[in-house]
């Protein structure tokens, strides 16, 4: 609970942008958190609809900051600079907390003084807040480093706790990466040694609706792809991460792909997978049933229904296979000219 009196031992920043339908639900879910000291920071980017509005009855149990639309990047590290409390919480506008999310992790990072961040599971919700599907990253990636990290990029910040000290360490967000700033930063932390641990608990609702960013298929597929790039062109990476350069470009590339076949961007998919082609460690056929699986699975760890014989039946998926023969048989001629 609050006390005005208390210093506060978790600063929650949430940051919003024309976001009135969810923020109150949102705010109450902090408002309900217990046998924890905390502070609430609203940083509104902008917003043009009635959010200041609907958050005065709750002035004197937050704080309001509003800055011009710069992003959600810069409205984080805004929440950042202005936090009093040593550990961070994010919350998007649009998601709430569960019951006990501040006290069980601020609870992990105050005995680990080694640790940096906490992270947790969560539940996809739909627009109106009725459960999708329970997200537990854990039973597929018992321990998060860099290299896990990588892999397979399981970030979502209202899920996370983070040390200020550390995101100030790093710069916090970077604005060059919208929306997939929290990628990078996690990554760069990563980098720099910061360990995590998980709370192998559902702390957080994610909701789903048509103006989150994960339905934002093209912007959110550029800018991961952006987020690697960044990455692996840093000029001192170590030898063990370097080495997984290919492997890593594939398997986020496969993923963009399957995300824009998720999102209705049947062209652009067929684009990500002809530059997964250049990292593939397999032969063509196999690549081709490598992708299929590796869509299934993606489509299973959503929650969501996926037919091979819908994506393998497709135009874009023809012209794909029709692409990967000429390859191959350009390969064939300059080997039999070589030879």
């Amino acid at each position: 609970m609050m006390d005005a009196n208390a210093e506060p031992k978790v600063g929650v920043i949430i940051p919003t942008y024309n976001c009135d339908r969810y923020i109150v639900q949102a705010v109450e879910s902090v408002l309900q958190q217990e046998e924890c000291t905390y502070e609430i920071i609203v940083v509104d980017d902008g917003s043009t609809d009635s959010t200041e509005e609907v958050l005065k009855p709750y002035s004197d149990r937050l704080r309001y900051l509003k800055q011009n639309n710069s992003g959600v990047a810069t409205a984080r590290n805004h929440g950042i600079a202005q936090a009093k409390a040593n550990l961070i919480a994010f919350l998007d506008a649009d998601d709430y907390f569960l019951p006990g999310k501040l006290a069980r992790q601020a609870e992990i990072l105050l005995k680990r003084p080694d640790l940096g961040m906490v992270h947790s599971g969560w539940q996809r919700v739909d627009a109106q807040g009725n459960k999708l599907l329970n997200v537990c990253p854990w039973e597929q990636i018992p321990e998060l480093n860099l290299e896990t990290w990588l892999r397979w990029k399981p970030v979502l910040p209202s899920a996370m706790m983070f040390r200020r000290e550390w995101l100030q360490y790093v710069g916090g967000f970077d604005s060059r990466f919208p929306p997939a700033e929290d990628t990078n930063l996690v990554l760069k932390l990563a980098l720099k040694g910061c360990k995590t641990a998980w709370l192998r608990e559902i702390t957080v609702c994610y909701r789903q609706h048509e103006s989150s960013a994960m339905h934002k298929g093209l912007p959110q597929a550029r800018s991961l792809l952006a987020v690697t790039d960044d990455f692996f062109n840093q000029p001192n990476l170590p030898p063990e991460i370097r080495l997984m350069e290919q492997s890593v470009r594939h398997g986020t590339l496969v993923w963009i792909a399957w995300y824009l076949y998720y999102t209705k961007h049947h062209v652009e998919m067929i684009e990500y997978l002809q530059q997964a082609w250049n990292y593939r460690s397999s032969s063509g056929i196999e690549t081709l049933v490598t992708w299929s699986e590796s869509f299934a699975e993606f489509a299973d760890n959503w929650g969501v229904n996926f037919n091979v014989n819908d994506l393998t039946s497709s135009a874009e998926w023809q012209a794909l296979i029709q692409w990967m023969l000429q390859i191959n048989s350009l390969i064939d001629q300059k080997m039999s000219h070589s030879s």
